[in-house]
């Protein structure tokens, strides 16, 4: 049997990219997927049903608490309690902080900060009332603690989103809910098009530890890991899965290439 066959999941953020990356793995391993992203995510949807699985598309905002509340109940009422919650879904602009546009600002804040904030309320009261000992994954970034120049409200929101997390996995712990957190690095998606260009991101990639870009579904891969009823004694913990991006690489290629001295 599949290591997660009858569990109902949500994944945000998953018309494309990492979301929809992590949704089909998670049907893969038998759970039945509700999509949301703030476009019709067909693509994914009809991927998750053509393996069997029920799947619903469940488009909205996540920035709108009252919409984040509706998805989570019609997932319920359409699919069952949900047992696994992945809060996926992002938005950034790259600016400096002190010529940002407001308004991109605070949606960036909105969807990175509360909308995590949101689906982790509103999942947490529908576990605990089903008594459900569930799972939530936060697809958070190295922009936690690295200050990313250009990327300050980016860089805010996944700091607090980190600290959501491990708080609420204090919280949510007497329910045997398990919370964790997934550190990607620079991955291959869509939405790196926004800011760099398709030689700019292959020459970036190739100059990383591991040689190249993460792919969606090596974050999918650690995201199934961390759902696996196996990984019970896992929780409040931070999964990198960044291909040594974090490393002091620079330094060590700064050292070995010194001149020889005698």
């Amino acid at each position: 049997m599949s290591i997660l066959e009858g569990q109902t999941a949500i994944v945000t953020g998953a018309a494309r990219g990492i979301g929809a990356a992590i949704a089909k793995s998670l049907a893969a391993e038998g759970a039945n997927v509700a999509v949301n992203d703030i476009r019709e995510p067909t693509e994914t949807v009809e991927a998750v049903r053509a393996m069997g699985r029920k799947s619903i598309s469940l488009v909205g905002d996540v920035s709108d608490q009252a919409a984040v509340e509706a998805m989570v109940q019609r997932c319920k009422d359409e699919l069952g309690p949900i047992s696994i919650l992945v809060s996926n879904a992002a938005f950034s602009d790259r600016e400096l902080f002190y010529q940002a546009n407001m308004d991109g600002f605070r949606k960036t804040i909105d969807v990175c900060m509360w909308g995590p904030y949101y689906l982790a309320r509103a999942v947490a009261n529908q576990m605990i009332a089903h008594k459900v000992q569930g799972n939530m994954v936060f697809v958070s970034s190295p922009h936690a603690y690295k200050p990313i120049p250009g990327a300050t409200a980016y860089n805010m929101a996944k700091a607090a989103l980190d600290q959501l997390a491990k708080t609420a996995a204090v919280e949510l712990s007497e329910f045997r809910i398990r919370v964790n957190l997934v550190h990607p690095g620079w991955t291959d998606t869509p939405g790196e098009r926004k800011f760099f260009y398709e030689d700019e991101l292959q020459e970036h990639g190739s100059n990383l530890p591991w040689g190249r870009l993460a792919k969606p579904e090596d974050i999918a891969h650690g995201v199934v890991f961390l759902c696996d009823p196996r990984s019970d004694y896992i929780t409040g913990a931070t999964l990198s899965i960044d291909g040594g991006i974090v490393l002091p690489y620079q330094e060590m290629f700064r050292i070995r290439n010194r001149p020889k001295t005698t």
